[in-house]
């Protein structure tokens, strides 16, 4: 029995787990643990609208605009011939004045033609343009008047010519549609082809 003791025994502790000897392991430092999310940059973004440049002042800052247009209702028309002529021409004076109330702008070159009587059609061809001196504003305050020259060649000089009676002259004002009468007696043309008159640009008196 003793002997079969001793046996059994020693076989339970040749079975039994072996116990390893415990060896301590120390993880190398890795820092501060990594956060989630990279961090967000809190600084506000740069302002990128830029206020708009004020408006410039109207150029209308005199208070009041331009003067109308002279027109034929407002003007009275004469000549003066004091000018004098040359070689079978007379020079005179084309003079509107302005017989309105409100200045009015007067500006280029008149449409001149001689007719038959005050409600006649023109008779032969208008007046050519002297471009001889330039167009100017001319502005008339109520009273005053502006002046072009205006020639009339006699119309006897022209061989061809068919001579007939004219009244007097017919003047648009630049630009205007409606005419004024002139009565001033004189001999023309009916040939479309001789040009009798020539007409410069508006001056101030």
């Amino acid at each position: 029995m003793s002997t079969a003791a001793a046996a059994a025994a020693l076989l339970l502790t040749g079975c039994g787990p072996s116990q390893p000897q415990s060896q301590s392991t120390t993880a190398p430092a890795t820092g501060p643990a990594s956060q989630s999310a990279s961090p967000t940059s809190t600084s506000p973004a740069p302002a990128t609208s830029t206020p708009s440049p004020s408006s410039p002042p109207s150029s209308d800052a005199t208070g009041g605009g331009a003067p109308a247009l002279c027109k034929a209702a407002g003007l009275t028309a004469a000549t003066d011939a004091t000018g004098g002529g040359a070689a079978g021409s007379v020079y005179m004076k084309l003079n509107l004045t302005n017989k309105g109330t409100e200045p009015c702008l007067l500006k280029g070159f008149a449409g001149v033609s001689l007719v038959a009587d005050a409600a006649g059609a023109p008779i032969g061809a208008p007046a050519q343009r002297d471009d001889s001196t330039a167009a100017v504003d001319v502005v008339l305050a109520p009273g005053q008047t502006g002046t072009a020259v205006l020639r009339y060649t006699q119309a006897g000089n022209y061989m061809g010519c068919t001579l007939v009676d004219a009244a007097g002259y017919r003047v648009y004002p630049p630009e205007d549609t409606d005419s004024l009468f002139l009565p001033q007696p004189t001999k023309a043309c009916s040939n479309a082809d001789i040009v009798l008159l020539t007409i410069g640009a508006f001056q101030p008196a």
